[in-house]
């Protein structure tokens, strides 16, 4: 089977492997849709993500659906969680799997992941999709996911204001679910006017150009210098969390998604500290695939409309200039 493996960094060759055996509790998936994440781009340009490295070529991918290819439910279409807990820790037990000190991840070095053919995958992980899902809506779920638990840290209420900073995919769909959730004002910012259109399209009430830092004043001033009740940030990007900082009101939740290219996230402390500010880091997920599926069957939330390039495997250089320079939201590509 044909499967991509990173070597360095901006170093991914396509070649041939072995198709993988399943073990008693996993089944044959045939990935059909794998989405390149901001995770994955860190890999590609440099070999990390912030706590290890490349011990050995391994293959990328975490956002991903297929078709069952073994066992009683062959020919099944599916979306998998490539998050394996223990199931045994004290984490895990306390209903915290994605904290799981012994987990391992589909597409984090060394596990390989799933931009190849076929992957072989604990059976628990792998939900039944609709028939109407595309083979891109189940690659969207992962990420819909991670949006989900974002959400969830942040405790929206009704008539609550927020702040989104950082409008790619996750951040577009924080917006349909703060918009879901009862937030009435949305305020997002990016640094890409295509991306400002389309959150504005998604629910923002009001968007506006990230440069220098310089939308904290027009949002304080939106706000008359209250702050925002939430601010999330979900660019991966220094500037981005200072705005969330300084934009959230005094007693506000401020909500860390985003993974910076270097290990540190720094802020202005004494600002944080005389706000009282909560502050909350997103780890992955936990328990919302079946939450993300409904979400998206019932039409509440629209995942279709974020990928805007889909590549097959042959074509896997293209697609990561293409998801690297963000000249659209997602990049898809299908094995």
């Amino acid at each position: 089977m044909k499967s991509l493996r990173l070597f360095d960094v901006k170093d991914i060759r396509l070649g041939d492997d072995q198709i993988p055996v399943p073990l008693d509790d996993e089944i044959l998936v045939k990935v059909t849709a794998v989405g390149i994440c901001g995770s994955d781009l860190l890999w590609f340009s440099e070999a990390t993500t912030g706590d290890g490295g490349i011990s050995k070529p391994f293959i990328l991918g975490h956002e991903f659906g297929g078709i069952v290819e073994s066992g009683e439910t062959k020919g099944t279409r599916v979306t998998v969680d490539p998050h394996v807990p223990c199931n045994e820790c004290e984490f895990c037990l306390d209903g915290n799997p994605n904290l799981c000190p012994e987990h391992h991840f589909a597409g984090q070095a060394p596990q390989d992941g799933a931009l190849r053919e076929l992957i072989a995958w604990p059976r628990n992980l792998v939900h039944s999709i609709p028939e109407s899902f595309s083979d891109e809506d189940a690659a969207m779920l992962e990420p819909l996911g991670v949006a989900i638990h974002t959400i969830d840290l942040g405790k929206i209420r009704c008539n609550m204001t927020v702040g989104v900073y950082g409008c790619g995919p996750i951040g577009l769909m924080v917006i349909q679910l703060a918009k879901l959730a009862g937030a009435t004002t949305i305020m997002a910012t990016d640094r890409l006017p295509h991306r400002l259109e389309a959150a504005e399209k998604f629910g923002a009430t009001q968007t506006i150009l990230a440069e220098r830092t310089e939308e904290t004043k027009e949002i304080l001033s939106a706000t008359q210098d209250r702050g925002l009740d939430v601010t999330f940030e979900v660019a991966g990007d220094k500037d981005a969390v200072d705005v969330a900082i300084e934009t959230c009101k005094p007693g506000g939740r401020v909500v860390l998604c985003g993974i910076p290219s270097s290990n540190v996230i720094s802020f202005n402390a004494s600002t944080a500290r005389r706000k009282g500010l909560s502050i909350l880091m997103v780890r992955r997920m936990k328990y919302t695939f079946p939450r993300a599926i409904e979400l998206v069957k019932s039409g509440k939330v629209d995942i279709r409309s974020l990928v805007s390039h889909k590549y097959p495997l042959e074509k896997f250089e293209e697609a990561f200039e293409v998801a690297q320079r963000r000249k659209g939201l997602k990049v898809i590509i299908n094995p």
